[in-house]
């Protein structure tokens, strides 16, 4: 043999042993088969998550390590282009991969295919124990009670009386309100002393979820139903809930296709899973809350009337902060002692300015806002300090317009326009200046107090 041909070979052996580092190197699967579709090089990944050797692969065919599926490969040789993410099982474990595969092209030529196996196995029961610990998490989430309530106001006191009849009975109850009324907290506290108290209370927020993930997330799915399915398939939160409390969230975000299926559910306390045929019964209280206009929304046939009618059996208004701000001096010493002990703080006092300011304000926001200011402004204080007071206070206070002094006031629109802007502004006025107390805001208008009331609400000011 001349010395050019073994100059020759032993490049030949070097490259084929680098290649063979540099591909041992890699944390992912690799394949490589000849232009016939036989097999003439593996990785260590490759003996590790398939499980065979490179006695059981090597100058074999393509196909010898398939579990479930077909070959890519071959699929690859055949069309002459790539093709990436197909899910199959390989190995005498049936081990779960994502295949994705190259042709090689060497001076125009297909001399053969690579293909990259990503092991998703691992990802998936992790994914498994994550899904388990989330809906664990569900299960624990019922911690509030009507203690929890805070509030002496005759409206609060009024929708906890209603709350407590609705928890006394099984059916349907709607929580109707703004966001940050509490919505979520009364549903809580209707399980809690409900007699389905120690079976799981689940909430499910409508709005979070796609039309088709609400389905399966709702009522489960078989096993094969779709890809990535579980194995084996699984129970939805309607058969989680099962002797409890389902909790459905912005009821009035879901699609005219789930809350027919919905409707079904609840009228006939059975349910589809997804991908199957046969009904499977359940016994679940359903809760549910909004804070869209359900009645305009049936008008407009963006929510089903039978639905509407079924949900709606018990209806809980929740007054938002704006007309029980008689409460507010209960509900900011409340948000400071939670939050004092969050941030390790000492016992916190506030001034009658900042009462007075925090009533001056509408609360759009409604208590979740309140709770936000409240925790703003104990971060705003200082070490040494434990007053909180109004410079403390970072919010958006819109001031009230103050009746015209003189026919000079900046007023615009039409002659109606401004006396309501100036009505509106009177009425403010005295309802500050009476502490919101009706009677003596009437007293000082000197109107009656119906005639107060109608005003109050035609200005929503209640």
């Amino acid at each position: 043999m001349t010395e050019g041909k073994i100059s020759s070979l032993t490049a030949n052996r070097d490259s084929k042993l680098l290649l063979q580092t540099i591909i041992d190197s890699l944390s992912d699967a690799v394949s490589v088969v000849d232009e016939k579709g036989i097999g003439i090089m593996i990785n260590r990944a490759y003996t590790r998550i398939t499980g065979m050797s490179e006695e059981q692969v090597l100058k074999k065919p393509a196909t010898v390590d398939i579990a479930e599926g077909e070959s890519v490969h071959l699929r690859v040789l055949q069309t002459g282009k790539p093709i990436k993410g197909v899910r199959m099982k390989v190995g005498p474990f049936r081990r779960e991969v994502i295949v994705s595969c190259a042709p090689l092209i060497i001076n125009g030529e297909l001399k053969g295919s690579v293909g990259v196996i990503h092991d998703i196995s691992e990802l998936r029961r992790v994914m498994e124990e994550l899904e388990r610990t989330r809906r664990l998490i569900r299960k624990l989430e019922t911690r509030y009670t009507f203690d929890d309530i805070i509030g002496s106001s005759d409206q609060i006191r009024d929708t906890i009386e209603r709350a407590v009849q609705a928890a006394a009975t099984p059916v349907c109850v709607l929580l109707r309100g703004e966001c940050g009324t509490g919505k979520e907290l009364f549903a809580h506290a209707i399980h809690h002393v409900s007699e389905r108290a120690e079976k799981p209370l689940i909430r499910v927020n409508c709005a979070s979820l796609t039309d088709t993930l609400l389905e399966s997330e709702l009522f489960g799915y078989s096993d094969g139903a779709f890809t990535g399915a579980k194995k084996g398939g699984r129970k939805g939160y309607f058969e989680e809930a099962s002797g409890g409390t389902l909790f459905l969230d912005e009821i009035g975000a879901m699609s005219l296709e789930a809350q027919s299926r919905l409707l079904r559910a609840i009228q006939e306390g059975e349910i589809i899973r997804v991908g199957e045929s046969r009904t499977r019964r359940i016994d679940v209280r359903v809760i549910a809350a909004t804070n869209a206009d359900l009645e305009k929304m049936v008008e407009k046939e963006l929510f089903r009337k039978d639905l509407y009618y079924r949900l709606n059996v018990f209806p809980i208004e929740m007054p938002p902060l704006r007309e029980i701000k008689s409460d507010i001096p209960l509900l900011v010493n409340h948000c400071l002692s939670r939050y004092a002990q969050e941030f390790g703080r000492t016992v916190i006092e506030t001034t009658p300015a900042v009462y007075r300011r925090l009533k001056e304000y509408d609360w759009p926001g409604n208590v979740r806002e309140l709770q936000n200011i409240i925790a703003r402004a104990l971060i705003n204080l200082n070490r040494e300090e434990n007053i909180i007071d109004e410079k403390h206070l970072t919010m958006p206070f819109i001031n009230d317009p103050e009746p015209c002094k003189n026919d000079s006031a900046p007023f615009e629109g039409t002659l109606k326009d401004m006396r309501h802007t100036w009505e509106k502004a009177i009425i403010r006025k005295a309802m500050r200046e009476s502490e919101d107390n009706k009677a003596e805001a009437a007293r000082r208008l000197d109107i009656s107090i119906r005639n107060l009331y109608n005003k109050l609400h035609r200005y929503k000011l209640l």
